[in-house]
């Protein structure tokens, strides 16, 4: 078991995470059930399968949920992207919380080679 907040991962998905929800609000009314929903749940996702996966007794365990992850980071790639192209998002903040979302996943992928790394070593962490 591992604090999550202290996993500059975490911290990184969690920031971008406040960062769409004040861009969200600025997109139509009519997206509230829509896009605006499903961008943040996406992002959402991010960091909280980090933080549930961290909470797993074997690094294959934890990086089974940095792949979720990935897959949400994904997922939040082309919803910002479907945001810009519907004009609810200007260019330039599209291209700043793109470029946050691959920094992101190098990231998530850079953690996830260190688990498999790690798991040949040792199959379980200690659980303090």
């Amino acid at each position: 078991m591992q604090d999550y907040r202290k996993l500059r991962v975490w911290q990184a998905a969690h920031a971008l995470v406040l960062k769409i929800y004040l861009v969200t609000k600025r997109f139509p009314a009519a997206e509230r059930y829509g896009l605006t929903a499903q961008l943040r749940r996406s992002c959402c996702s991010i960091p909280a399968n980090i933080a549930e996966g961290s909470m797993r007794s074997s690094d294959p365990g934890f990086g089974h949920f940095v792949q979720i992850a990935a897959a949400s980071a994904s997922e939040s790639d082309y919803h910002l992207l479907l945001a810009r192209d519907l004009g609810y998002l200007p260019p330039e903040i599209h291209e700043q919380l793109a470029a946050e979302l691959q920094s992101l996943r190098r990231g998530l992928s850079a953690l996830q080679k260190s688990l498999k790394k790690s798991a040949p070593i040792r199959k379980s962490r200690v659980v303090s």
